[in-house]
């Protein structure tokens, strides 16, 4: 994708800010009345996130067609905290006035529901299962899913505001769903990026601003807070009791969709000074747990957030093979962890 770029980046527009507060307005009054509002963002929505992107007068593509080296100071996706932008995109969505996200980014900054995984060998096996591990990045080069391009195209087919946030849109064929919308007289086409895209002439509101700046404003004109970053964990704590009634936890860090997720460095059982630091997380006893132990569990985390250890207590409920979900909730802003679990069904 570097050949698509120019060597010399076409220079960042900023509209005056009164210019942004006014076209804000307008947006948040279509979202206001809008009855299937979808979002498409780009690269660009991550920049202040310190990651990035690929056509700036910075960006991955842009140095590469000059033959310089990339920033190694930029943020790592691994640590990027979600933007305004992203957060915003979220209660709106939580709010119900978000119907649909289309996202060609690979950071991992927005939260992604029950995302198939499609056949990407990664070369590695699953701690859990032992099954070979695979990826959901769509890899450049690599066609699009057929149904959720499908998906994509119907939404913006079905949308009565659709909102471009931070892309250059030159990547087909997803760069082309805007042109559905744009092509069409009801709906709405905003477009917010700092340089020029190939759509803007089908566009009805062209923002010439950061996304962030954009939605900051119509987030305030719908009286709408923009949420706080929390990040979010799931682990799931199973006791397993062997022949001669021994009990073992395993403990696994699981995406939303179930997908192993590694985001332990350690777990140290206090009952026991037990301490498990390689995946697969076992956790042995030397007998069977009664049922009502509580198992208090000293959980270390790999730390891209600053987020420090968490003690959690799990009680077991006397099964011989039972699973509990644990949602982790974790602020940056206060350092503090929450957390909650409840009994999963074994079949």
């Amino acid at each position: 994708m570097a050949n698509t770029a120019p060597k010399t980046a076409e220079a960042e527009r900023h509209e005056a800010p009164a210019d942004v507060d006014q076209k804000a307005q307008a947006l948040a009054d279509r979202i206001r009345t809008s009855k299937h509002l979808v979002v498409f963002t780009g690269a660009g929505i991550s920049t202040s996130a310190g990651i990035a992107d690929f056509r700036g007068p910075e960006g991955a593509w842009t140095l590469m067609a000059q033959g310089r080296e990339h920033d190694l100071r930029s943020v790592s996706t691994l640590q990027a905290v979600p933007t305004p932008t992203h957060m915003a995109l979220v209660e709106l969505q939580n709010r119900g006035l978000l119907k649909y996200l289309i996202s060609q980014n690979c950071d991992g900054l927005h939260r992604k529901n029950e995302r198939p995984v499609h056949d990407h060998r990664t070369g590695r096996k699953c701690a859990v299962c032992g099954g070979i591990l695979l990826d959901s990045i769509i890899n450049f080069g690599e066609g699009l899913p057929e149904a959720d391009l499908n998906r994509a195209y119907a939404n913006a087919e079905k949308s009565d505001v659709f909102i471009v946030l931070g892309s250059s849109l030159t990547v087909t064929p997803a760069g082309e769903i805007p042109t559905v919308p744009g092509r069409k007289r009801a709906p709405l086409l905003a477009i917010c990026n700092l340089q020029t895209t190939p759509v803007d002439g089908l566009a009805d509101l062209r923002v010439f601003s950061e996304s962030d700046d954009l939605m900051i404003r119509v987030m305030a004109k719908l009286d709408i807070p923009v949420p706080p970053f929390i990040l979010q964990r799931r682990l799931v704590i199973r006791n397993r009791q062997d022949a001669r009634g021994k009990s073992q936890l395993h403990i696994n860090g699981v995406d939303v969709d179930g997908t192993p997720s590694t985001f332990l460095r350690s777990v140290r059982c206090r009952n026991n000074r037990r301490v498990a630091r390689a995946e697969p997380l076992i956790i042995d006893f030397r007998s069977g747990l009664d049922p009502g132990t509580q198992v208090d569990l000293d959980l270390e985390f790999m730390g891209n957030y600053g987020e420090p250890n968490l003690c959690l207590g799990h009680e077991h409920g006397g099964q011989a093979d039972e699973s509990v979900t644990y949602d982790l909730k974790y602020s940056p802003a206060d350092g503090r962890w929450d957390y909650s679990g409840a009994p999963d069904s074994l079949s």
